[in-house]
């Protein structure tokens, strides 16, 4: 029990990180908008800060396009693996103490029922939690990259 408790803490501070970063990209983002689609339109190739898939096609112009969808993949991976490992491990932390509280209940211990239900409700509801805190930011930057990949086409395209 202890280690998926642990893994699940770990999630926990892991998406409050991602959430961060997200916000700060988003920022970072809406700042530099008004260059990035002048270059899209001018059809220059600067790198701006917060488009990542742009910034390394930028980097790489000789890239493919399944190579860029490859770094699309792999700058969300860690975000999608979160999103979908947290409401497993919340599900193994309910299923757990599930053993000790039918135990405890045909033993006549209500405290022990309790204690162990407390815990297993805990830990689904904080993988819950830690899911909705990375799926939005998952998302939101799948939609980024997928824009990005449709301008690099078009830059591509016209070139």
């Amino acid at each position: 029990m202890a280690p998926v408790l642990i893994a699940i803490f770990v999630l926990f501070i892991y998406a409050f990180y991602a959430l961060g970063h997200f916000i700060s990209q988003y920022l970072t983002r809406k700042q530099g908008m008004t260059d990035y689609l002048s270059q899209l339109r001018n059809k220059e190739g600067k790198k701006v800060k917060g488009y990542t898939i742009h910034n390394y096609y930028i980097q790489n112009p000789t890239a493919s396009e399944d190579e860029l969808e490859v770094v699309a993949l792999k700058k969300l991976e860690t975000l999608r693996i979160v999103t979908r490992i947290a409401p497993m491990l919340g599900l193994i932390a309910t299923m757990i103490p599930m053993g000790p509280a039918l135990k405890a209940l045909s033993d006549g211990n209500i405290q022990g029922i309790s204690e162990n239900l407390i815990v297993a409700f805990a830990a689904v509801i904080w993988g819950l939690v830690i899911s909705t805190l990375t799926f939005w930011p998952a998302s939101v930057k799948k939609r980024w990259f997928a824009d990005e990949l449709i301008n690099i086409r078009k830059l591509k395209g016209d070139a």
